[in-house]
């Protein structure tokens, strides 16, 4: 995240330096290496995409994702939330292939109501970040989200558990 916002600052500087004069020559090369370098990262992060948005062909890319189980997964569509996804892919596929598929294929849980059920099928999480999530509701924005989680794990992972999360 903060190479994003680094990136940004770099590329408002170039910009800058650019309606100047010759100075903007001279970062045009680090602003692009940056530019490519945050890009890969916002792939990277933004890697989980919306059961209830998702089309059969962007399903169908996700690895453990079949075109039949990414018909039965659009054929469910909207999912009232990840308990409901969680139902249809357990119809499908094994427990180990529908944690696999979870970690890509998610429907974001609102942090304020989400059940503990809803919460426990976020990739990775324990029964301790379940009582952590649940013990700073409700969430005003997502800054309170970041900092609070944040007392409990490193930024790479708040920033993973995002990802999961909406209010």
């Amino acid at each position: 995240m903060r190479k994003i916002v680094l990136a940004a600052a770099m590329a408002g500087t170039a910009l800058t330096l650019a309606a100047c004069g010759e100075t903007a020559e001279v970062e045009a090369p680090v602003e692009e290496e940056m530019a490519a370098e945050t890009e890969a990262e916002v792939t990277e992060m933004a890697g989980v995409m919306d059961a209830s948005t998702a089309t059969a062909e962007q399903l169908a890319s996700v690895e453990g994702v079949s075109p039949e189980l990414a018909d039965a997964i659009v054929a469910g569509q909207p999912y009232a939330d990840v308990t409901a996804f969680h139902a249809t892919l357990m119809e499908n596929v094994s427990e180990e292939e529908a944690g696999a598929i979870l970690e890509r294929v998610f429907v974001p849980i609102n942090l304020n109501d989400a059940s503990e059920e809803a919460i426990a099928l976020i990739p990775g999480m324990t029964d301790r970040m379940i009582h952590e999530f649940e013990e700073y509701r409700p969430y005003e924005d997502m800054g309170e989200f970041d900092r609070e989680i944040g007392k409990y794990v490193d930024a790479e992972e708040v920033a993973r558990f995002r990802n999961y999360v909406t209010l």
